[in-house]
């Protein structure tokens, strides 16, 4: 039996117990799509609920931390603290809000602007992946490791696309697929960041990229992926994944051509 570390227990409590409240009204969505209002404001409820117990619970075993949090609230911005909690109460909402079976918890543990530690939970079939820096990544108690495939014809690759309302990237987006998919075996887009990285560094995917995403969103994955043996580069040259939200995460055989590809797409449709 794997021996979880400190931190990574605070964060699985948290996860645990907001994931009680979620499962119950993820078993609601079906019955309110049939509502003519819909279970929009039933699906924002929940989320904000399930922050506020991940809040409550992390905040109770480490008080001098601070979080930066996807769902603004009243209380205190502490997310300037130099060790801080990052945290998505529900990544994949909008599938959350289909009854579609694929979104997740993700939480953090950010130190002196470097992510240490990443837990993210998948409630609905009980996946946990999680990392500390230094300790490796596991799948509940099973080491994790990305795969070894290094011919791009064989992997299949995840990314997000762009959605009503998100900023103006269809043609940059468009460029990026056009440049990588006749190069691999597939592309998926299944609509949770963190779960898309969780699925690199368990080898399901080979690879990952999407811009426009959250700290929230990305955090967790981002240490889990580079403690199984990954990379995490910026999909912009020179910039911070965190801080921009962009970035491609991979297996270390494909790191290198997936980067160009994308990063010579991007250039040109940068949007």
């Amino acid at each position: 039996m794997v021996m979880r570390p400190a931190l990574v227990n605070v964060m699985a409590r948290a996860a645990d117990k907001a994931a009680r409240g979620l499962r119950r009204d993820f078993g609601e969505v079906e019955h309110l799509q049939i509502s003519r209002k819909g279970p929009a404001d039933f699906v924002s409820n929940a989320d904000i609920q399930a922050q506020k117990i991940i809040r409550d619970e992390l905040n109770k075993a480490r008080p001098s931390f601070g979080f930066l949090m996807e769902e603004k609230d009243d209380n205190a911005d502490t997310s300037g603290y130099s060790e801080r909690w990052i945290v998505d109460p529900l990544d994949g909402t909008t599938n959350f809000l289909h009854g579609i079976p694929h979104w997740c918890i993700s939480i953090a543990v950010e130190r002196a602007g470097e992510i240490i530690a990443g837990y993210i939970h998948n409630p609905i079939n009980d996946e946990c992946f999680w990392a500390e820096k230094g300790l490796g990544a596991f799948q509940n108690s099973k080491r994790l490791r990305v795969s070894a495939r290094s011919d791009m014809s064989e992997c299949v690759i995840a990314t997000g696309l762009p959605f009503k309302g998100s900023r103006n990237s269809l043609p940059r987006t468009l460029s990026e697929l056009n440049s990588v998919t006749p190069q691999v075996a597939g592309i998926r887009r299944f609509g949770s960041a963190a779960l898309d990285l969780a699925y690199v560094a368990a080898g399901r995917y080979d690879g990952y990229w999407e811009a426009a995403l959250g700290a929230w969103d990305m955090a967790a994955g981002m240490v889990i992926v580079k403690e199984a043996g990954g990379m995490v580069s910026p999909l912009f040259l020179g910039t911070d994944p965190i801080a921009t939200g962009s970035l491609i995460a991979s297996n270390a055989s494909i790191h290198d051509k997936l980067t160009a590809l994308l990063r010579d797409a991007s250039s040109e449709n940068r949007g």
